[in-house]
């Protein structure tokens, strides 16, 4: 081992990935095919986001040492964090092969890419098999704990996080675990507790921040219920989340059906009707509704992150458009005013979306839909007496297609929302 090599590795466990670029770099300029040092590089890369170049580093390293476990777990690692994850768990299933006498810490990185994939299942089952190598493994103890808590085995949860925290009570990972388990339970307080020690031990954890902040909006009793829903959907596979969505929403028509075919069913249909729609609001709204509330908390503020603070933004601007065209509404009475409030109003639904869908193509379908909305909804909003045509089309025609084309455009966009969030860009 060189003494640049020796320096990089200091420097890695400092987390000083720059140092340890350039001494690596001088390593290599003597060892140009040592493959430990490929490896290496590819960690520290993919520490500073440099993903195209760990992951060809990565490639090199497997290259050099193909009988060596050390290349397809990195690999593994900077493929997992691309969200390139079938990829991922066939690099991890190599590194396994290469290294079956210590693999902890595969098993443990295996056991998270099955919970990035919802796995929880085989995440168990993962980090079983890395704790039955070291008892002692953080990541494996996590991961477990993860897997548990979203199978509902809260007892199991928190006794695997007990014992994480016995072994090692300054992982900042066992705290946000604890801290989501508590939200699991309805226990705010409790988990809001366990992030803050997360984020004072590591104040860039994102699992954490995410965290805190669900625990400081379930201090209101009304996100509370529904953060409860959002776990409990969380917990849920994906064909059967899409079921409930889509069996409510049936639901909803052949109720309404019932209602408009049946006057005497009415007093006690549309209560029901009322509640869902209601429901359906809130689950739509409160994310960024309630992220808008805690732009005005002293520690809230600081938890948000850009993303949450734009969207928190963008949808505080859209329902104030909406109260301004109500107030002139009763100032002036103007019909096509009370329009306005009302698609503004319903604007709100795909524009809460926007923030919430992963960066990338996901955003960018999210936003051209709310944009396309915006269009049809300025159009309906135009006072239908003015005597102008757009294109040779009465404008009254105009206004009436528009109505249309926004009316579905909004039940649509929620469909494409709830498609949206659960995409993850590969990086």
């Amino acid at each position: 081992m060189t003494p640049q090599f020796a320096r990089a590795l200091v420097l890695i466990q400092q987390d000083r990935y720059e140092q340890a670029l350039g001494e690596l770099q001088l390593h290599l300029g003597q060892h140009p095919e040592d493959g430990d040092a490929h490896a290496q590089m590819a960690h520290c890369l993919l520490q500073l986001e440099r993903y195209d170049e760990a992951q060809q580093q990565a490639q090199q390293a497997i290259h050099l040492a193909p009988d060596e476990s050390i290349g397809y777990g990195v690999l593994a690692e900077v493929l997992t964090t691309r969200n390139r994850l079938p990829e991922a768990e066939q690099a991890v299933e190599l590194a396994l092969q290469m290294d079956p006498h210590n693999p902890a810490d595969l098993f443990g990185l295996k056991a998270i890419i099955s919970a990035k994939r919802e796995k929880w299942r085989e995440a168990i089952a993962a980090a079983d098999a890395g704790l039955a190598v070291d008892p002692d493994n953080l990541v494996c103890l996590n991961a477990r704990a993860q897997a548990q808590t979203m199978l509902g085995d809260r007892a199991g949860a928190a006794r695997t996080v007990e014992d994480a925290l016995r072994k090692n009570p300054d992982d900042p990972w066992i705290h946000a675990n604890q801290g989501w388990a508590c939200l699991h339970a309805n226990q705010p307080t409790q988990a809001a507790e366990h992030f803050r020690e997360a984020l004072r031990l590591d104040p860039d954890l994102d699992f954490a921040r995410a965290g805190i902040i669900e625990a400081l909006k379930a201090r209101n009793f009304l996100y509370r219920w529904m953060l409860q829903y959002f776990l409990w959907m969380s917990r849920m596979p994906g064909q059967y989340r899409w079921g409930i969505v889509i069996g409510m929403y049936v639901l909803f028509r052949f109720l309404s059906g019932l209602g408009r075919n049946n006057p005497a069913l009415q007093p006690y249909v549309m209560p029901i009707l009322f509640l869902y729609i209601g429901f359906a609001l809130l689950t739509w709204l409160s994310y960024p509704l309630f992220n808008m509330l805690l732009r005005f908390d002293r520690f809230g503020r600081h938890a948000l992150n850009n993303d949450q603070r734009s969207g928190a933004n963008l949808l505080a601007a859209t329902l104030a458009v909406a109260l301004a065209f109500i107030i002139g509404f009763f100032a002036i009475g103007a019909e096509y005013l009370l329009t306005g409030a009302i698609v503004f109003g319903l604007l709100s639904l795909p524009v809460s979306a926007i923030f919430v869908a992963d960066a990338g193509w996901p955003r960018q379908t999210m936003l051209a839909c709310t944009a396309a909305l915006l269009v049809a909804g300025l159009l309906f909003i135009l006072p239908t007496e003015a005597a102008l045509a757009i294109g040779g089309v009465p404008l009254e025609r105009v206004s009436e297609i528009a109505a249309s084309v926004f009316t579905f455009g909004i039940i649509g966009s929620q469909f494409l929302a709830n498609s949206l969030m659960g995409v993850r860009v590969r990086k």
